[in-house]
């Protein structure tokens, strides 16, 4: 072998084993879940006098759920003389005029709803949460999402753990409207489902930091403040506030059986757009707030997981290094009859790969579901999790180098079940170079798998094909997508106008 084979074998052994101390992490994960699941959370005491509270609903071009989020928040039971609504909305399309109706219909109603419209945007979401609280009556603040559906009784099952002074906020998990709408949303809620059930309750219940997750949640107002308010230089707002507030010596509590119905992304580009935003938003806030997390005298374990918990997605980084050296790694060791050493790929995959089958089995375990229900789409969301690597890869490096983007928001359609079509729906996120570099590593992934089959070698071939399926099936999602989305504006495009005169 030569030197550079033998360089190229080492670089790839490196990958491998950085991937597999983040793979290792979910195991570490998993067993603080089991360790500390049964430590519920219970309120210190009980309010004899309820406080007002502030519902903030930030909404942005959000026509097709505004309406239903309105609804929703109107039903929440809390006496309507300590309970305010704010409708911020920054929109530029006809989601103004929806909300504005629906401000005063629920307002003749008796209801304190108000609606507060800016023009600039500035600080996007942030910079409406912060102009809301300027006006805002409530001690304690909870804010939802445009496509969130909350409970009843949501305020009533969270206001009462603020009775001990040192807790600073309280999170529900998501829930998924539509889940069952495709295999890509059920894949995002296997996703989402690892990080709310499992991580969540690890982190919180042993003591470590967790994140109010923008939405779902409730704030005491001094604690906002406290953290330094809501800023904009990030675009993981939510993330950025909650290590500040923690670092305050402020407490968060997160109620995993608390659930709040919400929307997942229903086709891949809208998908895309927002994993970008919360990985570049990560990193930057890991940027900002390392340097105080390092010097803040936390215990050990605490800094450790916040360490783990905000560089996450610098493995995305690595991948694409790694996807480029695999078939290369495969045809040098083959080529020098090096069978056995492929062998030892598998333990490292063992720590970076096989760990995401045990973390999400156990979140989908967690919460009822059958044997089959927690392993059916577990390849589809390894494939999909790799398969992401070029978007979040650019993500991390945009955030690397101080590269500044807007607070590109998720499209929302309102829909539940199948069958519900979103093509000629008016949002849409953007198309980029993207599906180019993801197609092309779905074909040089083809390559590395036909020369194995070829050479009747399989013991890395599985591995090799979900790197194949997994690009394959985002480059191709992506291009359609946009390719759809460019047939029908040209198709709306050749519909004669009606005449002026």
């Amino acid at each position: 072998m030569s030197a550079l084979e033998l360089s190229v074998v080492a670089a790839y052994a490196l990958l491998l084993l950085v991937l597999s101390i983040y793979g290792s992490h979910r195991y570490a994960m998993a067993y603080l879940y089991h360790r500390h699941k049964y430590r519920l959370p219970t309120p210190k005491a009980r309010f004899e006098t309820l406080p007002r509270v502030t519902i903030q609903l930030p909404i942005f071009n959000e026509m097709y759920v505004t309406e239903r989020l309105i609804a929703a928040v109107a039903k929440i039971d809390y006496p309507r003389d300590l309970l305010e609504v704010q409708v911020l909305d920054d929109s530029t399309d006809e989601t103004q005029g929806i909300a504005r109706a629906c401000v005063e219909r629920f307002r003749a109603t008796g209801l304190d709803i108000a609606y507060l419209h800016r023009t600039n945007r500035q600080g996007f979401k942030a910079g409406a949460l912060e102009n809301g609280l300027a006006h805002a009556k409530g001690e304690f603040v909870a804010v939802f999402d445009a496509d969130f559906i909350p409970e009843p009784d949501f305020l009533r099952r969270t206001i009462h753990f603020f009775t001990d002074g040192e807790i600073g906020m309280v999170q529900a998990r998501w829930g998924h409207l539509n889940r069952d709408y495709s295999v890509l949303t059920q894949a995002q809620a296997i996703l989402l489902d690892g990080h709310f059930v499992i991580e969540h309750t690890a982190r919180n219940r042993s003591g470590r930091f967790f994140n109010f997750n923008g939405t779902a949640g409730i704030w005491r107002r001094t604690a906002i403040a406290d953290g330094g308010g809501w800023q904009h230089d990030t675009l993981t707002e939510d993330l950025d506030l909650s290590y500040r507030t923690q670092l305050k010596g402020w407490r968060f509590v997160y109620l995993q059986d608390l659930v709040t119905p919400a929307e997942v992304p229903v086709e891949m580009n809208s998908f895309k757009s927002q994993q970008h935003r919360w990985a570049k938003g990560s990193i930057q806030t890991a940027l900002k707030l390392w340097p105080l997390l390092r010097k803040a005298g936390l215990a050990k374990e605490v800094r450790r997981e916040a360490w783990f918990h905000l560089t996450a997605n610098v493995a995305y980084l690595l991948m694409i290094p790694l996807t480029i050296l695999l078939p290369i790694t495969v045809v040098v060791r083959v080529s020098h009859g090096w069978y056995e050493v492929l062998l030892l790929d598998i333990p490292f995959f063992a720590a970076a790969t096989f760990s995401v089958v045990m973390f999400y089995a156990t979140s989908q375990g967690e919460q009822g579901r059958s044997w089959w229900d927690r392993v059916k789409y577990l390849p589809l969301v390894m494939a999909l999790g790799i398969g992401l690597s070029v978007n979040q890869a650019r993500a991390v490096v945009e955030a690397l180098m101080g590269y500044e983007t807007g607070f590109t928001r998720t499209p929302k359609h309102g829909v539940k079940g199948a069958g519900e079509s979103v093509a000629r729906k008016r949002y849409k996120a953007a198309l980029t170079f993207q599906p180019v570099v993801e197609l092309a590593l779905a074909a040089y992934m083809t390559y590395g798998v036909l020369y194995l089959v070829e050479r009747e070698v399989y013991y890395s071939l599985p591995f090799l094909v979900l790197f194949q399926v997994g690009f394959a099936y985002v480059g191709l999602s992506s291009v359609y997508e946009g390719l759809r989305g460019t047939v029908l504006r040209w198709s709306r495009a050749q519909v004669p106008q009606p005449s002026a005169e």
